[in-house]
């Protein structure tokens, strides 16, 4: 896997998945849509530390620099 994530990708998605983990947590969202969220920002915590989105390889997207890929 070559990675398509840039370093603002990356922490966007961190912050994203932090700021819905907090709010599940204390019960400001919750039922189905929590648990959709909460799914949510897992993967968005997986693909921001393995620098790799799958849904950006079949498009060709990349928001990692040229000297990073």
């Amino acid at each position: 896997m070559k990675k398509n994530m840039g370093s603002t990708d990356r922490i966007v998605r961190f912050i994203a998945a932090a700021v819905i983990g907090v709010l599940y947590y204390t019960g400001t969202i919750s039922g189905t849509l929590g648990l959709v969220l909460l799914i949510l920002a897992g993967v968005f915590l997986l693909t921001s530390f393995i620098s790799f989105c799958p849904l950006y390889a079949p498009f060709g997207l990349s928001t990692c620099s040229t000297k990073n890929r």
